[in-house]
């Protein structure tokens, strides 16, 4: 139980012996430094613009930093063990000062954003988004430098079910696939038997059926097995505590909505309206995390996750204010990792190959020695 409780929280492999064993042997890129630049900027507008068509969205401009007291920056989950990014704007010799936060993900602002543009229900919005995350451990697909397609979508209190869910992540998959017949149309070699293509569907399971099936497993390695199954999966109810008391991975509680009772297709209790896209990586062989999504919180249901979360005193600030009063829209949405995404359709073995930021020189020496050429 000691490892479930560990694996929580705090993404990344988090050994970098561990991870030395996790990069490919052999390894050789299908494109080089030039072709791959040329090939994810094709991929990027690619899934832009149809991510845009299929769920009615349209590109907006996105904050970098958030003012601190505004309650609008991603928290990632409850247990406080990554924090935000935090400084002192003294402005105006400290008459006037604001202390802002380097965003983590664009989530809660998204949903504030929604009412700024003038979102009617079954309009959204996507984003470019630019955030920094100082706590991950650096590894081959976690970096400090996060880039997303944050997007979010206007609902109704009607739409707040798994159904409706589903069909969104049905439709977003159908970007993800096309954005993979796209690019191997550009560059032929990255068809090869040697790496599978994505399946044409996801498998849809809740992670009450995961632990079902591997119930002494901590959650990666449940979801190692799980992807072996099924190479491409969309986790439910990702935040619930679970039948051995511990959730699938710890959530925050102000966005996501994982306590709302469900069922599942068999008639079972279930909860949460939220989960993950996670494929099999062949190069690594291990899971792929390309999307964290959910349905938001109401004004029902988030005090009860703050409750459960020890942290009711959030319900002060001026967002949880907007959901509790309901001044801010319901809402759907989730953020798509570019990176990630990129690295997959490209089949790199490393996230740096596809995204410029920093890495601790063992890391860059572990990739060098591997034929892994690591940006920076």
């Amino acid at each position: 139980m000691l490892d479930k409780k560990a694996d929580l929280a705090g993404p990344g492999i988090g050994d970098y012996t561990e991870l030395k064993e996790i990069l490919p042997k052999n390894y050789a890129s299908l494109l080089n430094i030039k072709e791959t630049q040329q090939a994810l900027f094709e991929i990027k507008n690619y899934i832009e613009k149809n991510l845009c068509k299929e769920l009615n969205l349209m590109m907006v401009t996105v904050p970098l930093i958030v003012d601190a007291e505004s309650g609008l920056n991603d928290l990632l989950d409850r247990d406080g063990s990554r924090t935000p990014i935090q400084f002192h704007i003294s402005n105006d010799r400290d008459k006037n000062p604001i202390d802002a936060q380097v965003v983590q993900a664009a989530t809660k602002w998204k949903r504030v954003a929604l009412k700024q543009f003038g979102m009617a229900t079954g309009e959204g919005l996507c984003t470019d988004m630019r955030a920094v995350r100082k706590d991950y451990f650096l590894d081959h697909d976690h970096s400090a430098y996060v880039d997303q397609w944050d997007w979010e979508l206007a609902i109704t209190e009607a739409d707040r079910n798994p159904a409706f869910l589903k069909a969104v992540v049905e439709k977003l998959w159908k970007v993800l696939k096309g954005a993979e017949t796209f690019v191997q149309d550009m560059f032929p070699q990255l068809k090869t038997g040697e790496h599978p293509d994505l399946p044409d569907k996801l498998t849809f399971i809740h992670a009450e059926d995961i632990l079902d099936k591997y119930p002494d497993l901590p959650r990666k390695q449940r979801e190692d097995m799980i992807l072996q199954e099924h190479p491409a999966v969309f986790i439910y109810g990702i935040g619930w505590p679970l039948a051995d008391g511990y959730p699938h991975e710890m959530r925050a509680a102000d966005y996501d909505d994982w306590i709302s009772e469900t069922l599942s297709e068999d008639g079972r209790p279930m909860h949460g309206l939220n989960g993950d896209i996670l494929v099999w990586n062949p190069l690594t062989k291990r899971r792929h995390e390309l999307t964290s999504m959910g349905i938001r919180v109401n004004a029902e249901t988030l005090p009860k996750q703050l409750e459960m979360s020890g942290q009711l005193d959030m319900l002060e600030m001026p967002y949880h204010q907007g959901i509790i009063n309901h001044e801010i829209p319901l809402s759907i949405g989730g953020g798509i990792g570019q990176a990630r995404t990129f690295m997959l359709l490209l089949k790199k073995a490393h996230i740096g190959e596809v995204s410029v930021t920093v890495w601790p020189k063992v890391l860059k020496d572990m990739c060098r020695e591997k034929n892994i050429h690591v940006l920076d």
